[in-house]
Order: structure tokens, then sequence, then C-alpha cells
């Protein structure tokens, strides 16, 4: 799948190996763990497939978008969107979900 960065410094994240961006190294490793991930994937059931991610819809105010976990405490935000080239993941954030 194609991926997309809505925040230049997520795409910073996953090709300098030296940026953080103010995360622990655990998460930044998961962080480029899943983008390499959603870039090998077929499609989006691959994400489905693979339950420890923790795939998922989200509602309210963050309707159209999904969650996929990095760590207990981290998920990555992501958009799916379906252009003429195929299918384009948005990354959109990193949050803290307590």
């Amino acid at each position: 799948m194609e991926v997309v960065f809505a925040d230049p410094a997520l795409a910073r994240l996953e090709s300098d190996a030296y940026f953080t961006a103010g995360f622990d190294p655990g998460v930044v490793k998961a962080y480029r763990k899943r983008v390499a991930f959603i870039r090998a994937a077929a499609d989006v059931r691959d994400f489905y497939n693979m339950k420890s991610l923790h795939y998922e819809k989200l509602k309210g105010d963050r309707e159209g978008q999904h969650s996929m976990r990095l760590n207990d405490r981290w998920r990555l935000i992501l958009e799916l969107r379906t252009e003429a080239s195929g299918k384009t993941v948005v990354i959109v954030s990193i949050v803290d979900y307590h």
C-alpha cells in the first residue's frame, strides 16, 4: 500500500535513524515496524488478520479514522483513502490513549 504522512515529522521519524520526535525508543521502533508492515500489506484485510495490531475503526471526533497499536500506551492513527493508483494510507498521528 502507498503511505502518505499528514505531518512531515512522522515522515522523518520513519526515515531518520537519529530522529525520535520526543518519543521513547520503543515507540519509535514499533512505529517503524508498523509503517514497514503497512507498506508491505496487500490490502486492509492484512491489518485485521494480524490480531496483535488491534486494528480498529474509531468513533466520535475521530470518525473515519482507524487506530493500530504501537504498544500498550501508544496508538498510530490512520486514514484510508482510495485513489486512482489504489489504496493509500495516511498516517495522521501517534497518540497516547491514557
